[in-house]
């Protein structure tokens, strides 16, 4: 564990003042911990060796969360709770899909956490969390300190009345946090690419980074339906009755998740639809430009023909009507003047000019 301070207990809990883990920084593990008795909070932010020691006692439901875990340390929970070794093994690295893994007296989820930085080099910024499920304990795991814990955290303390469902509440309250990310999320990329459609009609022409942005939030969104599409997997097999996890009277919350997430991933897709339709406009709009300009050049270039025409038959070194007369010079003039003019009322007729 990293460095320790001391503060003041939770609220309803009337024993010692336990040691919390300081964010500081360091490249240690930031753990927290909390124990529900009979549906309330019982302790909170107690050291690790004490997690067996709640367990021990009826009706107590621990949470562990670890950020950036060493290997000893996942490994001791490994050797006191019974993980299985290749759940621990993907708790370890890193970059998993969403799934759900069963296993003898447990279960092991791996979700991500979202959120949308549109000045950031790689705008869509994930963060897995890996949790251990069982009837008696949850256990997260997660690398990165951006990770929305502490919303989880709030999340449980606005539905404290649900905290008597055990473990299942636990899981709701992660998953419905994880979950808003999406839509959040979703509403971000709407909105922006709402911005792009209206940006391709301008008249003026679209700067090389303002395109390059645009590619890499293509690529961020499909990279985003890829974390959607097995989350819902997921979420259905959570709900899946056989299981026996989720606490009968939590199945209409889960359906919400379920619901928002099914949306989210719609949402998505319509979202690829979108950025297609608006990758084709772009391609057709351009190449209307060109035409329109090419088209405009090419006119302009045949009005300017006609006099070069007539001025270069003028200049012949051989004799013409009005040669070597004022009128021929007139003549000239007054031709190429009609022939330009009439050329010019021609295509601005038919919009070429």
């Amino acid at each position: 564990m990293g460095a320790i301070r001391d503060r003041p207990p939770p609220g309803g809990y009337n024993g010692p003042v336990l040691p919390t883990p300081v964010d500081d920084g360091s490249d240690e593990a930031f753990v927290r911990t909390r124990c529900y008795r009979d549906g309330k909070l019982d302790d909170e932010d107690f050291p690790l060796d004490m997690v067996s020691e709640h367990l021990d006692q009826e009706g107590t439901v621990v949470w562990v969360d670890l950020c950036g875990p060493s290997s000893d340390q996942l490994h001791a929970l490994e050797a006191e709770l019974g993980l299985h070794e290749l759940a621990v093994e993907d708790a370890l690295g890193r970059h998993q899909r969403p799934k759900l893994d069963h296993y003898d007296d447990h279960l092991f989820l791996t979700c991500h956490a979202v959120e949308l930085d549109l000045d950031a080099e790689t705008p869509l910024r994930k963060t897995e969390c890996d949790t251990f499920i069982n009837p008696r304990w949850l256990i997260t795991v997660h690398h990165d300190r951006r990770f929305p814990i502490d919303d989880v955290v709030a999340r449980w303390d606005r539905s404290a009345q649900l905290a008597q469902h055990g473990t299942s509440f636990l899981l709701y309250g992660l998953l419905d946090v994880v979950v808003d990310g999406y839509l959040d999320l979703v509403q971000g990329l709407d909105d922006y690419f709402d911005d792009v459609a209206d940006a391709i009609f301008s008249e003026r022409p679209i700067p090389p980074d303002r395109q390059r942005q645009w590619f890499r939030m293509r690529r961020e969104l499909v990279h985003f339906h890829r974390l959607v599409g097995p989350t819902r997997e997921t979420v259905s097999a959570l709900m899946r009755r056989e299981q026996g996890l989720i606490a009968e009277p939590l199945h209409p919350y889960y359906q919400d998740v379920y619901d928002h997430v099914l949306r989210a991933n719609e949402s998505t897709e319509a979202l690829r639809d979108l950025v297609s339709s608006i990758v084709e406009t772009n391609l057709s709009l351009r190449d209307y430009r060109q035409n329109q300009i090419m088209k405009k050049v090419t006119s302009w270039a045949a009005v300017v023909a006609v006099p070069t025409l007539i001025t270069g038959y003028y200049g012949m070194n051989v004799p013409y009507p009005g040669y070597g007369d004022s009128w021929g010079v007139w003549a000239s003039v007054a031709l190429i003047a009609v022939c330009a003019g009439a050329l010019w009322l021609l295509f601005r007729r038919k919009d070429w000019l």
